[in-house]
């Protein structure tokens, strides 16, 4: 009986804890190491940039964002070593924009 409870306490333990160290939802490691854009959460574009449905230029483009255009930085995804993306939304103000106005894509680092 202390056998199957010291089990279940085992088991239950690693159920609730287990899971923290793993890599759910498409986490990358590689991305910990990389500092670029780890202290910034927003950023203003210095050119105009196209902002993609999805990480890849082969993507539909929602729109042209142009140079001082400000973004908030939603999260970054590195595909290899010299392609890495940004998914932006773009800082608007919600009271006078249009709720139909594109606000969030990916942009090409």
């Amino acid at each position: 009986m202390i056998n199957n409870f010291i089990k279940n306490i085992c088991l239950i333990g690693f159920a609730l804890i287990g899971p923290i160290t793993l890599p759910a939802g498409g986490i990358q490691k590689e991305l910990i190491d990389y500092k670029v854009l780890n202290t910034s959460k927003e950023i203003i574009l210095n050119t105009n940039c196209p902002l993609y449905t999805f990480p890849n230029t082969n993507a539909k483009q929602l729109i042209v964002l142009h140079s001082g255009s400000s973004l908030s930085i939603l999260r970054k995804w590195l595909v290899n070593e010299k392609d890495i993306w940004v998914r932006v939304e773009l800082v608007t103000n919600k009271f006078f924009d249009s709720p139909n106005k594109t606000t969030r894509g990916w942009i090409e680092m």
